[in-house]
This record gives C-alpha cells, sequence and structure tokens, in this order.
C-alpha cells in the first residue's frame, strides 16, 4: 500500500508496508517536540503511551497506532495515519496524525480551566516585590543568627 501525499510542489511518498519509523523519529517528524532528542526523552520517562502502554523510544510505529502524548500541560491522543522519518513543513506534519474528537474537547477544556485560574488569581501573588524581599531576607538572616546592620537615626 502507497500513500502519496501532495501539497502544490511538494510531493511526499509513504509506504505503509515496507516503512519501519522508530517512535521518537516519528514524534519528531509529526512536529510534536523539536528536536529527536527531546522526542526521545519524553519517551524514555513515560510521557508518550502506544496503545496505552508505556513504549521505548525504539519501539516501531504502525498506521492505526493509538498514542497519547504529554507535552507541558497538553495532552493530546492521536491516531497514526502514515508513517513517515522525514521532518516536513507543518502542513505535511499534521496529514501524519489525527487528532481524536475527545482529545481536542479536553484539551480545550483544561486550557480554558487555566485561564480562569489566572483569572481568579488576585494581584500581586506572584513574585514578590523588591521590599517584601529584602523584609524576607532581613528576617531570614535575622533567624540564622545573622546580625542585622545597625539603621542610622536620622533625627537631632
Amino acid at each position: 500500500m502507497l500513500f502519496i501525499i501532495s501539497l502544490k510542489k511538494k510531493t511526499m511518498e509513504i509506504s505503509t508496508q515496507t516503512a519501519k519509523v522508530r517512535i521518537d523519529k516519528w514524534l519528531w517528524a509529526a512536529r510534536f517536540f523539536k528536536t529527536r532528542s527531546l522526542a526521545k526523552e519524553a519517551v524514555a520517562h513515560g510521557k508518550v503511551h502506544l496503545n496505552q502502554q508505556r513504549a521505548k523510544p525504539a519501539k516501531e510505529l504502525h498506521t492505526g497506532d493509538k498514542l497519547r502524548i504529554r507535552t507541558g500541560y497538553v495532552e493530546r491522543t492521536v491516531i497514526v495515519q502514515s508513517l513517515s522519518a522525514q521532518r516536513r513543513s507543518a502542513k505535511e506534519a499534521v496529514l501524519l496524525y489525527e487528532e481524536t474528537s475527545e482529545s481536542i474537547q479536553h484539551r480545550e477544556q483544561e486550557a480554558e480551566l487555566r485561564r480562569q485560574a489566572t483569572a481568579l488569581r488576585p494581584h500581586g501573588t506572584g513574585r514578590p516585590t523588591k521590599k517584601e524581599r529584602r523584609t524576607i531576607h532581613r528576617f531570614t538572616r535575622n533567624n540564622d543568627g545573622a546580625k542585622e546592620r545597625p539603621r542610622e537615626d536620622l533625627s537631632p
């Protein structure tokens, strides 16, 4: 079986019977990760599951396989449509897989929850200001046994 995917002037031939593609190489070619080493690391650390099971980076993919990919906050469930070991344009990479509708809905719900959580967070609860940081340092130094610098009294 031979699939031919063409976009304008470029043509990409993908053989589904004879092609052997490692999972880390396919993830890189499908543009889920910027580098192949990042893809390999994600698979090795259990961020990618193949057919509901953890996989090793050298595991071979087949068309129809179901992948669950976690990158940061985002978790996607995709079905492999075709195989490719070469990294091409993003338009061609999208043709390598199909994301399930449940995955799309779940991803959108999670994004909305994250947006709502940041909107509800009171202003100023992030990093301490310079004044607050000095107070924190002063407090921790006093508790560690260090002496505080004496303040000069400006009043006569």
